[in-house]
């Protein structure tokens, strides 16, 4: 089911979060909110429930008009950040009560929720209460209760985000499956960048009310619209354009960072040469800046420095470098490097021209 939200609006009190804000889902597709805590991401998600009515605008589910509808008529399924089971109930119970609440016929409901309980691995748990199980189960319950009313729009509020690393990584796996599977529109948000470039057929970037850049998550991270969306998405560097200086050819041109001139790729912005680079910024993430050999000639986009601290995880080395054109932080995989690096070492970094981005400034 295709899901279109035309001009809304909302405030609360004098503070007005949307302004004429438009967004249009495809069906099928698994369509992520991503942005830091206050930005409007749950409200949308609350609006598109039916728990918000929006102050101006229209939501249309297919060619429905579905603004003023209560939630319980929308055919919405909805899994919450703390799961909302019933703690006196039984699993199984909890999981056919959507079924039952629509008058579902009592043995057809519990067979329909127990299959949908063995589908997420859950079965032989169907008579213990929710407060028995792990985060993790309970999280697999409220995808079932969801699920098993056979919902046309899937809405889930940041469903992984009080579990480990390692069960957060699984059960991502297990709804991006569950999704494809029954290929229904689902609405998913976060503030974990992970999830949602690991989940998204699409994400939405929002900061402050508006959403700053829609994408397939390979668009988002390869070319960021602006620097806020650059470091919301992956680890990046920012660094303040000074000016623009000519175009080398398509798609490059040479861009001054603190009296130091770079080649980049123009990914986002149409830049003339000699153009004032107000508000513009060079971003490179931390995987594409590379070490230079001591004895090797020098090269292009190359810049030195001294590295101030070095972070070891493991199959990666983080490494904080201060340089002329700012702190640059870098991550290398240790054992293409060869060896960890230490604090205080001169080093010398390359910044590939295809790996540089101008994007507008914050």
């Amino acid at each position: 089911m295709r899901v279109r939200l035309e001009g809304i609006a909302q405030s609360f009190g004098s503070h007005r979060l949307f302004q004429d804000l438009t967004l249009d889902i495809p069906s099928g597709e698994l369509f992520t909110l991503l942005g830091p805590s206050g930005c409007g991401k749950t409200t949308l998600l609350r609006m598109l429930a039916g728990f918000v009515a929006p102050d101006a605008g229209r939501i249309l589910f297919g060619e429905r008009d579905v603004t003023a509808l209560p939630a319980h008529r929308r055919g919405v399924g909805m899994v919450f950040q703390d799961y909302a089971l019933f703690p006196d109930r039984s699993i199984l119970a909890n999981v056919a009560y959507g079924l039952d609440a629509r008058g579902l016929r009592r043995d057809e409901a519990r067979e329909r929720a127990l299959a949908m309980l063995d589908r997420v691995g859950l079965k032989d748990l169907a008579a213990r209460l929710p407060g028995a199980l792990s985060g993790g189960q309970r999280q697999r319950v409220a995808t079932a209760r969801a699920l098993v009313i056979g919902p046309e729009l899937l809405l889930l509020d940041e469903p992984l985000s009080a579990l480990d690393v390692k069960l957060r990584v699984e059960l991502r796996a297990l709804v991006r499956e569950l999704q494809q599977e029954s290929r229904i529109t689902t609405v998913f948000v976060t503030h974990d960048q992970e999830e949602a470039l690991s989940l998204s057929d699409r994400i939405a970037v929002m900061d402050r009310g508006e959403i700053v850049q829609i994408g397939a998550p390979v668009e988002i991270y390869g070319a960021p619209a602006s620097a806020f969306a650059a470091d919301f998405i992956g680890s990046a560097n920012v660094l303040p354009v000074e000016r623009i200086e000519a175009g080398e050819r398509d798609g490059v041109v040479r861009v001054v960072v603190v009296g130091q001139a770079l080649t980049a790729r123009d990914a986002v912005l149409s830049a003339s040469p000699g153009a004032a680079a107000d508000r513009l910024a060079l971003v490179v993430r931390r995987e594409e800046i590379g070490f230079v050999a001591d004895d090797a000639p020098a090269g292009a986009n190359e810049v030195t420095g001294t590295i101030e601290a070095v972070e070891f995880r493991g199959s990666v080395t983080g490494y904080r470098i201060a340089t002329a054109v700012g702190t640059l932080y870098v991550d290398a995989w240790t054992a293409v490097a060869g060896r960890v690096r230490r604090r205080g070492e001169a080093v010398r970094v390359r910044l590939p021209e295809g790996a540089v981005v101008v994007a507008a400034g914050q």
